[in-house]
């Protein structure tokens, strides 16, 4: 078994761990009806709109 010959230091093994730890942007897409982005399978908050059909109906 392969053993270490010197301490690795804390920047060392600090950032190792820390480059895991990123986030990621979240995934948006164009909304058919409108064009608003918004997050895959879910209901336009801007026209009301999944999938082609009126789902929700908004107050103007």
């Amino acid at each position: 078994m392969a053993v270490p010959k010197y301490k690795t230091s804390k920047a060392k093994a600090a950032s190792r761990k820390a480059s895991n730890m990123k986030l990621a942007a979240p995934t948006l897409c164009k909304c058919p009806s409108c064009g608003n982005m918004i997050l895959p399978h879910r209901v336009c908050p801007k026209c009301g709109y999944y999938k082609g059909q009126q789902v929700v109906e908004l107050e103007k």
